[in-house]
């Protein structure tokens, strides 16, 4: 397979209307899939090597982008969502892999400059609840 461009992973948020709106001047982006373990490991396991209970445990998923901050329509969008502490759908588009999608609850949206650069933002994503794969 060949290198996906960067430029290509989406942030994606609900826009209220049935439709995603991307996230403005997103420059990185980040996704972190998580499933807890649950240890079932007894006197009677073989050899004392440690045992996972399967289906057992909670998944999660952490979704991060920083970038120029545009003062877009998605940017009054995130921060709307933000202030609001509303679990909106968001998803995250990967070329050629697929996308997940699902409610994230925003916790946590910084801004920062410097006096000879842009203004910037960042924003970390906390799954809140069923989250979804569908391959592209």
């Amino acid at each position: 397979m060949a290198g996906q461009k960067g430029r290509d992973v989406l942030i994606r948020i609900a826009d209220g209307q049935g439709g995603y709106e991307t996230l403005a001047g997103i420059r990185t982006t980040k996704l972190e899939l998580s499933a807890s373990r649950v240890d079932a490991t007894s006197a009677d396991s073989a050899e004392a090597w440690r045992e996972l209970m399967t289906a057992a445990g909670t998944k999660s998923a952490r979704i991060s982008g920083a970038g120029v901050f545009k003062d877009a329509t998605s940017d009054i969008r995130m921060r709307t969502v933000f202030f609001g502490a509303e679990t909106p759908d968001w998803q995250f588009v990967v070329p050629d892999l697929g996308t997940i999608s699902g409610p994230f609850m925003i916790s946590a949206l910084s801004w920062s400059g410097r006096h000879d650069g842009e203004a910037e933002f960042a924003v970390m994503l906390e799954s809140a609840g069923q989250i979804q794969f569908a391959a592209a």
